[in-house]
């Protein structure tokens, strides 16, 4: 896995590091998974900004794999992310 960072696309706060893979990697359709590295609890429908290990940068939407989470108390969620933009 590599390791990115999240920040809100509605005012750039920064949320955290990331550990994410990429499934799907094309320049406007691209989507994979990611956790984030510290318990950060997050708004389904919020927007964020991704940038990744290569300093790419893309707008992103994040969506809870329910069935997935990693171990730990708080529990961290595996996460789906979907691109809305393109990786630059």
């Amino acid at each position: 896995m590599s390791i990115g960072y999240l920040y809100k696309l509605s005012d750039s706060e920064f949320i955290g590091r990331v550990n994410y893979r990429l499934l799907r990697e094309e320049a406007t359709n691209w989507w994979g998974e990611l956790t984030l590295e510290d318990y950060v609890r997050l708004d389904d429908g919020d927007e964020f900004i991704i940038e990744l290990e290569d300093k790419r940068i893309s707008q992103c939407l994040l969506k809870k794999i329910v069935n997935r989470a990693v171990s730990g108390i708080p529990p961290r969620w595996v996460y789906h992310i979907t691109g809305t933009s393109p990786l630059e």
